[in-house]
């Protein structure tokens, strides 16, 4: 876990360094200093490597990046792309531009595009950070829950338009210390026109994006562009220390999401820690496999706030609100739930899959159903702290119950006191 972090992490200060010999084009919004005035100008003046300063100010555009360019906005709050009627506002594109990378984009409000707020395909080392990402999403129709002209190349995004920023296709990437809200939905990393492996997704706060999760790792059929027959998977990704909330409430979003769509498709070795889900529409960390012959093996739960999330929904409902839902078709293996602190919910963490899973070492409230295995798999349940110093299985009298378990759980030892992270 923590190679891959700090290797995607080293994104950005490899790109400023190489910057620093290169040109800097200008952009304000009346043209002045020699400055360009739209942003796309700028872009398709640079060579690869310079950098672009944008002034404040509301440019109403949409702009392609199809070479490594560095892109800075003066301040996220005062430098605004406006991209009404457009696709995206900004457009990291490796479909066409083969071997892209070395893209940072910084410093900007993108807003109101009626697809993704930024779409990146098929590129290496992009860094997006201190922006904020809100109210895109534009295109989808409400009443049909679909997004009429969205790419082709994007074949599973009709629902939600591709949400505020869309990974696909992309390796060694950053997406951290962004404000992403009220759009259909926060972060999608996704396999439609390529692998999309080894990224960092941290320190972002991902809220109010209400139809959707904040926070999706989801495999989908390829892409015809791609050539493959067999999709190409979401795996090796990173999700730190971000907060998810107030996602998915009109719709069916979780806080984090790790999806498995048709049979082959693969969201695997994943980890997701140190984040905070709270208030989302359906369970705060949810694993869906829908269909024989997918790999969702070694996901990774670890040390993550979990607390008032809904319940999840038909076909893979819970019994009641929950923190964490697993619900599959095909057997998965190597899935460690561990160190989290989960509350005020009905149910700490629901298994409905084929497998085996390990959830140990968790804090929950007493009350609850700590954990619910409401499948054919195998849990062990060791080493979790229930809300008090007994064991689950056994009501003290005289004492307030600890959270419970439910179903074939193996448990054979507890903790006596909260985890420690």
């Amino acid at each position: 876990m923590f190679s891959i972090r700090r290797g995607v992490l080293s994104v950005a200060p490899l790109l400023i360094a190489t910057a620093a010999s290169a040109a800097t084009w200008c952009v304000n919004p009346t043209g002045t200093g020699g400055c360009k005035t739209t942003i796309g100008a700028a872009v398709a003046a640079a060579a690869p490597g310079d950098t672009v300063v944008v002034a404040a100010g509301t440019y109403k555009e949409s702009i392609t990046i199809n070479q490594s360019v560095l892109l800075t906005g003066a301040d996220a709050a005062t430098t605004i792309i406006d991209a009404t009627g457009q696709g995206n506002g900004i457009y990291v594109d490796g479909i066409d531009n083969q071997n892209l990378s070395g893209v940072y984009i910084s410093g900007f409000t993108v807003q109101n595009a009626n697809f993704e707020g930024i779409l990146v395909t098929n590129a290496s080392g992009v860094a997006i950070s201190g922006n904020i990402i809100q109210n895109n999403d534009k295109g989808v129709n409400f009443a049909s829950g679909m997004c009429p002209n969205i790419p082709s190349f994007e074949t599973n995004e009709g629902e939600d338009c591709g949400e505020g920023v869309h990974l696909s296709g992309a390796d060694h990437s950053v997406v951290a210390n962004n404000t992403i809200q009220n759009n259909s939905g926060g972060v999608l990393l996704s396999d439609d026109t390529g692998a999309t492996h080894d990224n960092l997704i941290s320190g972002n706060t991902v809220s109010n994006n209400v139809l959707d999760c904040g926070i999706t790792l989801a495999s989908h059929v390829p892409a015809a562009l791609t050539k493959s027959t067999t999709p190409l998977g979401v795996y090796a990704n990173v999700v730190d220390n971000n907060i998810a909330s107030g996602n998915g409430v009109k719709g069916d979003g979780a806080g984090i999401g790790i999806f498995a769509s048709a049979p082959g498709t693969a969201a695997y070795n994943n980890v997701v820690t140190n984040n905070t889900a709270t208030g989302n529409g359906i369970p705060g960390v949810t694993i869906h496999g829908h269909a024989p012959n997918q790999n969702l093996n070694g996901n990774l739960i670890l040390a993550n706030t979990l607390s008032g999330n809904g319940a999840d929904t038909i076909p893979t409902a819970t019994p009641g609100p929950a923190a964490i839902n697993i619900w599959a078709v095909s057997p998965i293996k190597g899935i460690v739930i561990g160190q989290n602190t989960i509350s005020g919910e009905a149910y700490g963490v629901v298994v409905n899959a084929p497998g085996d899973f390990r959830v140990e070492r968790n804090s929950f409230t007493r009350g609850s159903v700590g954990v619910l295995n409401a499948g054919t798999g195998s849990v062990s349940a060791d080493g979790n702290y229930w809300g008090c110093s007994n064991d689950p299985r056994y009501e003290v009298p005289g004492f307030s119950i600890c959270a419970s378990i439910s179903g074939a759980v193996n448990l054979t030892t507890w903790s006596v006191a909260p985890i420690s992270k």
